[in-house]
């Protein structure tokens, strides 16, 4: 092949000219065998030709390879045209009913937690309280969202200049008194009894465990948790924050 027809060659590569097509030619690729044997390494060496330009030509070159290997495969003969032949359901295996075994309450299985027992005025007010609870919005301090520095936490807004304190539109809400629970419930949990902290076993001897439960400090030893709980099973009474 002449020098022009391998230059028409280079140039229907994609990113090479003419120019860059001569230049491929005089440092020795006078073929595309050749240049389709070439690293990316070799390329650069030239002057004029960048790595981005020599990554292209290899890829272009690698897939032209690999489309004409794929052409030139043998197709698989067609096999011979055999009568179909009938299927036959596959036969199922009859099902043996299986002895259902009837899982009785074991005694170390899970137990309801006790509850108070409450008026229907105060149980109707525990519910007021729940649903005022779900739509209160979180309280978070002006700006919070536009410094780092500022932690996600309430401080009431201060200043002449402040929108949130002069309740401008668009502006987050702030702690009101009209987000509060009915006036008996606050101070009870979230089950309906009321807290009472507890640090040593003598402690439970004044709790009524039909509306209060206990609360064991966090000063308390384990030694004296074991012994707060085995009491407190013994009079039936509920520790909110331990396992019983």
């Amino acid at each position: 092949m002449t020098k022009e027809d391998v230059i028409k060659q280079f140039t229907n590569l994609k990113g090479v000219g003419k120019t860059k097509a001569e230049l491929l030619y005089d440092n020795g690729f006078t073929s595309l065998e050749k240049l389709s044997k070439a690293t990316s390494k070799d390329l650069i060496k030239i002057q004029g030709i960048t790595e981005k330009n020599a990554i292209d030509i290899i890829t272009q070159l690698k897939t032209e390879e690999t489309t004409k290997t794929a052409e030139k495969k043998p197709t698989t003969k067609p096999k011979t045209s055999e009568p179909p032949k009938e299927k036959t359901a596959p036969t199922k295996p009859k099902e043996v009913a299986e002895p259902v075994e009837i899982i009785e309450e074991t005694e170390g299985g899970y137990l309801v937690k006790q509850k108070p027992t409450l008026s229907k005025n105060l149980k109707h007010q525990l519910t007021i309280r729940k649903q005022i609870k779900k739509r209160t919005p979180e309280f978070l301090r002006e700006e919070w969202f536009r410094y780092k520095r500022i932690p996600k936490n309430w401080r009431k807004p201060d200043g002449i200049t402040s929108k949130m304190r002069r309740n401008y539109k668009y502006r987050p809400s702030m702690a009101r008194v009209g987000f509060r629970g009915p006036k008996n419930t606050r101070a009870l949990h979230p089950s309906g009894f009321t807290e009472i902290m507890v640090y040593k076993p003598s402690d439970l001897e004044h709790i009524n465990p039909e509306t209060q439960a206990a609360r064991i400090g966090g000063t308390v030893g384990t030694k004296k948790r074991v012994e707060i709980a085995k009491k407190a099973e013994e009079l039936k009474i509920r520790v909110l924050n331990m396992k019983v």
